[in-house]
């Protein structure tokens, strides 16, 4: 909970564009005297109408630190003479949500909580009422909110699906910090339960993040081990899924998966050679794998940590809407309400928690799958992150979406000899964006194996690349 920062949304609700992160660079590390003059260069540089209303949407989260930040940026707006709307407290994904809506005449819904409880319910009822499989009657979810926004928000959106899933939250910030101990970031990381929840045999649990826009599920099988289904498997779902009610309604729309490095070995090798859906690879960051989605009809995304969404092109999107209304054909034509019930359930501006949620369990309900059956789509390769202090970080430079290393000269051939002495092996290694350490990814057939390929690896880059301090031990 001390560490507080800003996001900033973009006008059509998504992350902003590089080009404006410069500006908020300049920005940030502009004097006090200097601040009128480089506004004034941004405007001129960016072509920005000052004789425009400017209208800000404003939300917040828990943190203690949070109203004060939040009453500095109206404070700002008041001054420069713009409109705001505050919104108060709110989850990340909400106000991208509201953004859009706002910025699309209330297309894409209506900018108000209600409207967003609303879209998302009523997309959710719909789905589910179309599983005809007699399945559980009434579902239930354990969800760990780490003590962020999330618990609150969704005990306000309780009460309009609560017939068809029953949801338990735990860690709603009543008695904890924030992420202390939970969370979506602790459960991935640390391959365990979070703190505060407990679990039975094959119960399905989940747990978001502070901000609501990642989330992991896992259960404990009856011999009491741990699984997580982390976003490569939520991915894996979605597209099973998507393919299925794509094929039935026969238009010729291209999907694909988008992916980062980061993500398990077979979960790409399940989409492309079992599921036969197209993957790509792009750098590290949430807003590469959007811009790539962008590129197809149906495009799907997320980090193995839990970060993603579902995007539909305009023309897919007008397409299946227009089946929905004129299909003669009863298959084609319910293919195609699922595929709008979707489209409505999805928050297409950034990953969001709540609404993945649903969409997972509207999945496994049409499907008639169980936690353990979803699990078993395919078997994660063992895999080990480590990182290590460096002089600069600078000195290392990747190519190939982050997967091999430019520089410094030697260490790509010292990994590539290292991949080569494990089955089923990989490993690459990438500089942190913000600080001195250079993170190393290293996946192989066994635990053992994947833990030595990372130490060896961890070593190459430390006598490489300029290590800091005492040579990483095993």
């Amino acid at each position: 909970k001390e560490d507080n920062g800003v996001k900033l949304v973009d006008p059509l609700g998504e992350m902003l564009h590089p080009s404006w992160e410069e500006y908020a660079t300049q920005l940030a590390n502009a004097e006090e005297q200097e601040l009128q003059n480089v506004l004034t260069e941004i405007c001129q540089k960016a072509a920005v109408n000052l004789h425009k209303d400017a209208s800000v949407f404003i939300g917040r989260d828990t943190r203690p630190s949070s109203k004060k930040l939040s009453q500095s940026v109206i404070d700002g707006i008041q001054v420069l003479g713009g409109q705001y709307h505050d919104y108060g407290l709110v989850t990340t994904p909400q106000l991208h949500y509201m953004v859009c809506c706002q910025n699309t005449q209330g297309q894409y819904g209506k900018a108000t909580l209600e409207g967003y409880y609303e879209k998302l319910a009523k997309a959710f009822m719909e789905l589910i009422k179309q599983s005809h499989c007699s399945g559980e009657s009434q579902r239930h979810l354990k969800i760990d909110c780490a003590n962020g926004i999330g618990a609150l928000k969704l005990s306000e959106m309780k009460p309009y699906f609560s017939q068809e899933l029953l949801i338990h939250i735990y860690n709603d910030g009543t008695k904890e910090k924030l992420n202390h101990l939970c969370g979506a970031d602790f459960v991935k990381v640390h391959q365990k339960p979070p703190g505060g929840l407990d679990m039975k045999p094959n119960e399905r649990c989940c747990s978001f993040d502070g901000d609501a826009d990642r989330i992991v599920y896992y259960y404990k099988d009856t011999a009491g081990h741990f699984h997580l289904i982390d976003g490569d498997k939520i991915a894996a779902l979605i597209s099973i899924f998507l393919k299925e009610l794509l094929a039935k309604v026969k238009q010729n729309f291209k999907m694909a998966v988008v992916q980062t490095a980061y993500a398990n070995g077979n979960s790409t090798r399940y989409l492309q050679e079992t599921l036969k859906v197209p993957v790509h690879c792009v750098k590290t960051g949430v807003k590469h794998l959007h811009h790539k989605a962008q590129e197809f009809d149906v495009g799907v995304y997320f980090e193995a940590n839990g970060h993603g969404t579902v995007l539909f092109s305009k023309a897919a999107e007008t397409k299946i809407r227009q089946l929905v209304k004129e299909e003669k054909d009863d298959e084609k034509r319910e293919a195609a309400k699922m595929l709008e019930n979707t489209i409505d359930l999805i928050n297409q501006t950034v990953g969001d928690a709540i609404s993945d949620m649903l969409v997972i369990e509207a999945i496994l309900a049409l499907k008639g799958l169980t936690v353990q059956q979803w699990d078993a789509l395919y078997t994660d390769l063992p895999n080990r992150l480590l990182k290590v202090q460096v002089a600069d970080r600078r000195v290392i430079d990747t190519t190939d979406a982050e997967r091999r290393a430019l520089t410094p000269p030697g260490l790509q051939e010292k990994i590539d000899a290292l991949v080569k002495k494990y089955k089923l092996s990989r490993a690459f290694v990438r500089p942190s964006g913000t600080e001195d350490v250079v993170r190393i990814y290293a996946e192989a057939d066994t635990q053992e194996n994947a833990d030595a390929l990372a130490h060896e690896v961890s070593l190459a880059v430390f006598h490489l690349a300029g290590g800091k301090g005492a040579p990483p031990q095993p």
